[in-house]
């Protein structure tokens, strides 16, 4: 047991360069796992950082000095994140109380369109089959009209974070972006002078984290925008909310699309039953998805994530489990991250048979 592990260790731990590697990674999984919570502000103006520097560079190119391309960035970013909270963000609380009210008449009118089933379907289900449905779904529609009541009371007692942090994330990303060349000079200094491995994949996932970024961002804006427009010219009830919750399903791939089908089939067949109108929506919602992912992905992301499905699906699971939204958010570039160190990985490869054979007859 001891010559394998010793066989194993030298065979992926000789090189002094993957002992650094292995280092940093054990550090930044334990910062992340232990003090990930507190360090949520910095993590989010990490991510919008990266999405102003991609357009600083893009002014850059126009011969636009870096200050002043810098400013442009970050005022634009500001101007958004103003018209956030004092529009956008009003108008989908309202209609997400809207809708919360509307659940008891859904669960009525849903109540008496299930009761017919037994009637028409007697062999299939009985009518104390439907009755026990019909009291989960009550359970369930209670319970959540008691976690949006409780998430209300806990927002309003969380307003002073929200404060702070409004305060604080601007003025991270300001100081990222201003300060990026010292920083990463600052952090440079506690790594070791020889770090070959190290800086050839932080090179190579650098270039694609920052891409996803970007890209996805992009691609929730591009999807929540045309939803929006989509719904709110077919007459859909809580277009701006349905189309927001459209466009943040991208950041769940292939499962994302398919679990927000619900929530639109519902508000639709509750406002119009099965006629031509619900039947309009959900094409323009199929049509909405099938471009997503058969135009708008391939453009925007190309082969910059180059993994298969399963192994997208299993990220998600993985970390979506450990740190939740931002664990979803980033499952995609941390498996990108975890395939590019396994394949730049070395390791001492097993001589052939031929070849020991070769050496013991000389």
């Amino acid at each position: 047991m001891k010559k394998l592990f010793d066989d194993w260790f030298t065979r992926y731990f000789s090189d002094p360069q993957v002992v650094i590697l292995a280092v940093l990674l054990i550090i930044a999984s334990l910062t992340i796992f232990f003090v990930g919570d507190i360090l949520v502000p910095v993590f989010a103006a990490l991510i919008i950082a990266y999405l102003l520097e991609g357009s600083i560079d893009s002014l850059q190119r126009y011969k636009i000095p870096r200050f002043v391309a810098l400013m442009i960035s970050f005022s634009l970013f500001l101007l958004m994140l103003l018209l956030t909270i004092f529009v956008l963000a009003p108008l989908m609380v309202r209609q997400a109380t809207q809708f919360v009210v509307q659940i008891p008449r859904m669960m009525t009118e849903g109540q008496a369109l299930l009761m017919q089933l037994p009637e028409k379907y007697p062999n299939i289900m009985s009518e104390a089959q439907m009755m026990e449905i019909i009291g989960g779904l009550r359970a369930q529609a209670a319970e959540l009209s008691q976690n949006v009541v409780s998430f209300s009371l806990a927002s309003v007692a969380d307003v002073l974070t929200f404060m702070v942090y409004l305060i604080m994330v601007p003025l991270l990303i300001f100081f990222f972006l201003i300060d990026k060349d010292k920083i990463i000079y600052w952090a440079q200094g506690f790594l070791p002078k020889d770090r070959t491995l190290v800086a050839s994949i932080w090179h190579e996932v650098n270039q694609k984290i920052a891409g996803y970024i970007r890209g996805k961002f992009a691609e929730i804006l591009v999807v929540w925008i045309v939803s929006l427009i989509t719904f709110l010219s077919l007459g859909l009830e809580y277009a701006v909310l349905l189309s927001f919750m459209v466009g943040v399903s991208v950041l769940i791939p292939y499962v994302g699309a398919a679990v927000i089908t619900a929530p639109i089939a519902l508000v639709a067949y509750f406002q119009w039953g099965f006629d031509s109108n619900f039947a309009y929506v959900m094409i323009a919602y199929a049509i909405i998805q099938f471009l997503d992912g058969n135009l708008l992905v391939p453009l925007l992301f190309s082969e910059m994530v180059n993994l298969h499905p399963t192994a997208i699906i299993v990220a998600v699971l993985v970390f979506g489990g450990l740190w939740g939204i931002w664990g979803v958010f980033f499952a995609i570039p941390l498996a990108t991250l975890i395939n590019a160190v396994i394949n730049a990985w070395p390791h001492h490869q097993e001589e052939k048979p031929t070849q020991i054979s070769r050496q013991t007859a000389n």
